[in-house]
C-alpha cells in the first residue's frame, strides 16, 4: 500500500471516520470506518470505477444514526492491494474478502450494502453465504440470475452491456482509459450521471485513485474474471431481508432488471428513484440514506 495514503485520505475523510489497513483473505485492504465498535455493523461496498469515497455521505449519516460503518476499498481499487492475476478477482475471492473483513470487527455477520459491482458481491454473499448477511441492500446492481436471463433474451440489455466484452482485451483498455488524464473514464462516470453530480473535488480524488500502480488493470480484472470464472447458483432465491434501490435512468441496466431481481427475494422492498441514473448514492444521497435507514431499522425488528 502506498505510504502517502493517510495524508491523501485525510483530505477527503468525513469527520466521523478514520482510515486503516487490515489483512483479509491474504491481502492488505484499505478500510474507512466510523461509529461505535459495539453498534450494529454495516458494510458498504463500492463499484466500478470508484472506491470507498462512493459512500462518504451515507457513512456519516449512518454513523449519526447509531451504526458501526465499515467501508473498504475493494481489492484492486485505490489503496487496497492489487493482485496481478485475473483469477484473484473471482467472485469467491471478492466475497471472502468481505467475510474476513466482517471477522476483523469481531462479528459473524453484518448488514451488507452494495452499489454496481459492490452490489454484485453483495448478491453473491446473500446467495452463497447468507449466514454472514443480516440484511442486503443493493443500488443499481441486478441479481445474477436475472442479469444472465436478460443477456440471453433482451437485446436492449445486451446492447447496454457492450463495454463488458470490450474490456476483455488485454492492455488496450488500460491504455485508452489512461489517456489524457483518464478522460474516457471520467466521461463514463460524469457523462452518464445527472449534470453537476460529480464535483471537481470528487473527480480529482478518483483520478488520484485510478493512477495508483496497477489499479486500472486490477479494476478491469473484475470484468475479466467474471467471464472466465462465472459463478453458478443452484438456489437463486435470496432469503435475507432485501432492499433493491434503482435509478430508473440507468444507461447500463434496464429497469426490468430491478423488478426481476426483486422477484428473486422472499422478503424484499423495491424502490425506483425517478430521474436518477446509475450513480444513485451520489445523485440522491439523502434519499439513498433514508431508504437505507428505513431498511436497516426494519431488518432489526
Amino acid at each position: 500500500m502506498e505510504t502517502d495514503h493517510l495524508m491523501a485520505d485525510q483530505d477527503v475523510l468525513p469527520s466521523v471516520a478514520s482510515s486503516t489497513a487490515r489483512t483479509v483473505n491474504d491481502i492488505t485492504m484499505h478500510v474507512v470506518t466510523g461509529g461505535q465498535t459495539d453498534a450494529p455493523l454495516v458494510v458498504l461496498l463500492h463499484g466500478f470505477p470508484e472506491c470507498w469515497y462512493t459512500w462518504r455521505h451515507q457513512l456519516e449519516a449512518l454513523v449519526d444514526a447509531g451504526y458501526r460503518v465499515v467501508v473498504p476499498d475493494q481489492r484492486g481499487y485505490n489503496l487496497s492491494e492489487k493482485p496481478q492475476s485475473v483469477r484473484a478477482y473471482r467472485l469467491r475471492e471478492l466475497a471472502r474478502d468481505v467475510i474476513d473483513l466482517v471477522a476483523t470487527e469481531d462479528r459473524a455477520s453484518a448488514h451488507v450494502v452494495g452499489h454496481d459491482w459492490g452490489g454484485v458481491v453483495a448478491w453473491h454473499l446473500a446467495l452463497r453465504h447468507p449466514e454472514v448477511v443480516d440484511s442486503l441492500a443493493v443500488a443499481n446492481a441486478s441479481h445474477p440470475t436475472a442479469y444472465r436471463q436478460h443477456l440471453l433474451s433482451n437485446p436492449e440489455q445486451l446492447r447496454r452491456s457492450w463495454y463488458a466484452g470490450a474490456v476483455q482485451l488485454p492492455w488496450l483498455p488500460e491504455r485508452l482509459l489512461r489517456r489524457r488524464n483518464f478522460t474516457l473514464l471520467e466521461r463514463a462516470v460524469r457523462g452518464t450521471a445527472v449534470p453537476e453530480t460529480y464535483t471537481e473535488e470528487a473527480m480529482a480524488y478518483y483520478r488520484w485513485a485510478w493512477s495508483r500502480t496497477g489499479a486500472l488493470t486490477a479494476m478491469l480484472n473484475w470484468y475479466r474474471a467474471v467471464l472466465r470464472y462465472p459463478p453458478t447458483y443452484t438456489k437463486p432465491r435470496v432469503t435475507v431481508p432485501t432492499l433493491v434501490c434503482w435509478g430508473d435512468a440507468d444507461v447500463a441496466q434496464v429497469p426490468e432488471l430491478a423488478i426481476d431481481s426483486y422477484h428473486y427475494c422472499t422478503d424484499a422492498r423495491l424502490e425506483f428513484l425517478p430521474g436518477a441514473s446509475h450513480w444513485v448514492p451520489h445523485e440522491q444521497p439523502e434519499r439513498t440514506t433514508s431508504l437505507l435507514c428505513e431498511h436497516l431499522s426494519r431488518s432489526a425488528d
